[in-house]
């Protein structure tokens, strides 16, 4: 089996995974993983805090955006543009909406109310599978390896935190990256955060 078949026959299994998830099952979870998020240092105090539109069984993030709201810290969603990257803006409920290409809907504003991904602080990333070394398996049309690529330049942890957000069962033992893959710094579940960052070497004696 090829590497792209391979991560597709991954995908299949672990969104069949995800979809057979009751509607309470999600709630709980859900709950869990903002109880997980609060222990990341930067989700409590940065001010623009990028999240999703959770669809196809992915985890809901309604508890975590009230935590956010809360804090009066910006929660904004992704925006599909021309040019295949994501930009983003702040949206709170009640806020207009449109749905994008793929019927996902995202915030109905003007470029120039919109973010580059620079600009984000925190991002919280969908995922449909993740290994405890930061490398994520998305859905394949790969726009948050474009629109983060600026960071494989970067020493990590860098500006924006890429939090990827799952559930437990969607960890793999290892996930072979491509070249155009861009790390998570951390991965959160309904179980644990785990720190996906390189560790500081040890000091010179």
């Amino acid at each position: 089996m090829s590497p792209a078949s391979n991560r597709s026959a991954l995908r299949k299994h672990l969104r069949s995974l995800r979809s057979q998830l009751s509607p309470t099952e999600r709630l709980q979870a859900a709950d869990a993983l903002a109880s997980w998020l609060e222990q990341l240092p930067e989700f409590l105090v940065d001010q623009r805090i990028a999240g999703y539109w959770a669809v196809a069984g992915e985890m809901p993030l309604h508890a975590a955006f009230a935590n956010l709201r809360a804090r009066d810290q910006v929660y904004c969603l992704p925006i599909v543009t021309d040019a295949d990257v994501l930009r983003f803006a702040a949206w709170k409920p009640g806020a207009a909406l449109r749905n994008n290409r793929y019927g996902i809907p995202e915030p109905d504003i003007g470029p120039t109310e919109q973010f580059q991904a620079a600009d984000m602080d925190v991002v919280l990333l969908p995922l449909t599978g993740f290994d405890r070394h930061g490398n994520r398996l998305g859905m394949g049309a790969g726009y948050y390896d474009r629109s983060f690529a600026f960071l494989s330049e970067t020493a990590r942890p860098a500006r924006p935190v890429l939090v990827g957000i799952g559930y437990h069962f969607q960890e793999l033992p290892e996930i072979a990256p491509e070249p155009w893959d861009v790390k998570l710094d951390f991965v959160a579940t309904d179980r644990e955060l785990i720190d996906c960052t390189p560790k500081n070497a040890e000091p010179t004696p």
